[in-house]
């Protein structure tokens, strides 16, 4: 995760503070907080969770603290179809140079 230099504000956070992998994190962040929208709402344990969606307790622990450095965006998308979740990927042109990326509406 490395920092790079952007002096153009964006609608990305990570990106304005210069994170190479920033629209990763972002995916991830979102993910992971429709899963943690999910293990509240059904009020589920971290153990609970991680039966569920076939992930260790630690794992569990760490997407409920936004630690996702060794999390997969493909880990937290199987954990959403775990609890029941639908998730779709869309692939299409960019329209601009400047919209090419990834984003996640959860």
């Amino acid at each position: 995760m490395r920092r790079k230099d952007n002096s153009q504000g964006t609608d990305n956070v990570l990106v304005d503070l210069g994170f190479d992998d920033a629209e990763e994190l972002s995916a991830k962040a979102a993910l992971a907080l429709k899963l943690n929208e999910l293990i509240d709402k059904r009020g589920l344990s971290q153990t609970q969770a991680a039966t569920i969606t076939r992930m260790t307790q630690p794992k569990v622990s760490q997407i409920r603290c936004y630690k996702l450095q060794n999390i997969s965006l493909e880990r937290l998308m199987q954990a959403l179809v775990s609890l029941d979740q639908y998730v779709e990927i869309i692939v299409r042109p960019a329209q601009h140079a400047q919209r090419r990326g990834i984003t996640v509406a959860a």
